[in-house]
């Protein structure tokens, strides 16, 4: 278990700042902290509360992103809410080492009616991340016996279905109890697991999914397909067979170019559907990709990965839920013009592109609220040798033990990913040698890295600027990662527009009209109230304007960034199954003028358009 190259600091070592920290706290005072009140699904009648109600993964999923949520934000409320599902939970456990509720109620066809092993998955990476922010004595011991329940009955009762698909996320608990215990069986157990596992590796090294897959396979679905890209990596931490490593790249690479969409994801409504922009892309795929790309930046300490992270959480993350918070998506559009109750080229239902509390299907209204605490908790690793790993650029503080045993505290002072600068104020509270690596973005083709007013020359290496150095008690260090506007060539010659990890798109006016009213979670359709069907220049300049970073940045109408292109009208871009068609290959713009119009980031706009035809 000593081949990753980075750990994982704990769950609240990192605390969020700035920018960052007010999307936690929005999230606490939208769905995520009042879920309860408002979901029956999660409410007082669970099944991980003792109550009679949905006992399978809904609970668990919610619990997952509310623990770092409640412990990163420190706020008592929801650390209250914590308590009633663990105590419930650790609880529950029988002297065989089970535990849970002995019936599962569910709205979900799929469970196993022979054994289920899932639902376990999600709460023990629940239980974990609860152990590490509070370090209850009582998490190592439970987590110790289920896993010899596990050892006693796998063979018998072997991993299907969904378990089968995601037995990746049973081998991240293992292996974290490994790291604490030492317990020989954990790994042989390790080795069950991944035999029982649908094998991801053969099919990311040579990937047979290259074209829209219309009927049901699991391994297509999407989310599946997000959470098992991270499995070979954790093959590899076992074995370190370097064709675990090839088998992610060679994947990730393969599901970018035959389903890749401009905002870091690949489509899936509800399986691999394609480059079209008009493809959907599920929100539990979006935060379950978020975190595989965590653990796999990890693993193999490769700044790719970080680059990846960046663009899905700066873009797709936050466009497919409100700005407030009230309401969410279940598949998003890079195209998407209308949210309306109607049939598009989807395997899902006529409501998934709606903003609302459940649209279409529940589990993403459970598994959501994952996605920004899990990203604050993989901000910085450790470089398993006493020095640091800035994974990520976005406002922070960090307070740890590094180098010869001092007490190190990091704070991000930045407006990244609106602004180009970085700044690290590094205290100790004594002078030590040691090494910390800054991740430069592959986009960025001219950093700079000064430290106390001195520029510091480095190389590159797997996409990180390593510095070892003697740090003084007091350190100021600066980033600049300039930012360059381009365009970046998609499918059948169409285009997005990018600078930086950010996505530009056209945001088009939004007028918002309830369809279902509650006490504070309403449904809502999304109509147009502006032109959408634009291409833009070939040879376009780009004009930047800045404004100041608003309490929520990820908003149209007070988006700090801009950008101006130009562009002109294509008469024959037409709306096709009440979604955008494909951009035209060869855009009619004849008698059209040349147009301004200004683009936002992706992440802002709930209504857009994220890919252009080009006109030359």
């Amino acid at each position: 278990m000593k081949n990753a190259l980075f750990e994982s600091f704990p769950l609240g070592t990192i605390i969020p700042k700035g920018w960052l920290k007010n999307q936690l706290r929005i999230q606490a005072d939208g769905l995520s902290g009042h879920l309860e009140e408002h979901w029956a699904d999660v409410g007082p009648d669970n099944g991980w509360k003792g109550g009679k109600g949905e006992s399978w993964e809904r609970g668990p999923y919610y619990l997952d992103g509310l623990i770092p949520l409640a412990y990163q934000l420190k706020d008592e409320s929801l650390i209250n809410k914590v308590s009633i599902w663990i105590e419930w939970t650790l609880s529950s456990q029988k002297n065989d080492g089970s535990f849970g509720p002995v019936k599962i109620e569910t709205v979900n066809e799929d469970v196993n009616k022979k054994h289920d092993w899932w639902h376990y998955m999600i709460m023990l990476k629940a239980v974990t991340q609860y152990g590490e922010a509070t370090g209850d004595k009582r998490v190592i011991p439970f987590l110790t016996n289920f896993f010899y329940y596990v050892k006693n009955n796998i063979r018998e009762k072997p991993l299907e279905g969904w378990a089968s698909s995601r037995a990746s996320e049973m081998l991240i608990v293992i292996y974290w109890l490994y790291k604490r215990t030492s317990k020989s069986f954990l790994l042989e157990l390790s080795k069950t697991i991944i035999e029982q596992s649908i094998n991801w590796t053969e099919i990311y090294y040579d990937f047979p999914f290259w074209r829209k897959v219309g009927e049901w396979d699991w391994r297509t679905h999407v989310v599946n397909i997000a959470m098992g890209i991270k499995t070979p990596g954790l093959i590899y931490e076992l074995t370190k067979d370097e064709r675990e490593e090839q088998a992610v790249k060679r994947g990730i690479d393969s599901l970018m170019k035959y389903h890749g969409q401009s905002h870091g994801m690949f489509s899936g409504d509800e399986w691999l559907s394609g480059t079209h922009p008009s493809q959907g892309v599920e929100l539990c795929a979006v935060v379950e990709y978020m975190f595989s790309l965590e653990h796999l930046t990890r693993i193999f300490g490769d700044g790719q990965f970080g680059d990846i992270l960046e663009k899905v959480a700066f873009n797709a993350l936050p466009s497919t839920i409100s700005p407030d918070w009230t309401s969410h998506q279940y598949d998003q559009q890079v195209n998407q013009i209308i949210c309306n109750l109607a049939e598009r080229n989807w395997s899902n239902g006529p409501d998934a592109n709606l903003f609302g509390l459940e649209p279409h299907f529940g589990c993403c209204t459970a598994n959501m609220h994952q996605g920004w605490p899990k990203f604050v908790s993989h901000l910085w690793m450790s470089d398993m040798h006493n020095g640091l790993v800035a994974v990520s650029y976005a406002p922070c503080k960090l307070i740890t033990k590094i180098g010869n045993d001092t007490n190190a505290t990091v704070n991000v002072i930045t407006d990244y990913p609106f602004r180009d600068n970085v700044k690290i104020d590094l205290l100790l509270d004594k002078s030590d040698t040691f090494t910390i690596s800054f991740r430069i973005p592959e986009w960025c083709h001219e950093p700079t890295i000064t430290i106390n007013d001195e520029d510091v020359y480095f190389d590159t290496v797997k996409g990180y600027a390593s510095i070892t150095r003697e740090w003084y008690i007091t350190n100021t260090i600066q980033l600049q990662l300039p930012m360059k506007s381009h365009m970046m060539l998609r499918n059948n010659y169409a285009c997005s527009i990018e600078r930086g990890p950010l996505v530009y798109v056209l945001p088009i006016k939004e007028n918002w009209q309830m369809i279902t009213r509650r006490e504070k979670f309403h449904d809502w359709e999304i109509y147009p109230g502006s032109q959408w069907n634009y291409g833009i220049l070939y040879d376009t300049k780009y004009e930047i304007s800045i404004s100041e970073i608003p309490y929520q940045p990820f908003e149209a109408i007070n988006a700090p960034v801009r950008m101006t292109v130009e562009a002109k009208l294509a008469k024959n871009w037409k709306m096709e199954r009440n979604s955008a068609g494909n951009p035209p290959i060869i855009p009619d713009t004849d008698g059209q003028q040349v147009d301004k119009i200004e683009l936002v980031p992706y992440g802002s706009a709930r209504l857009r358009i994220g890919e252009f035809p080009i006109i030359k």
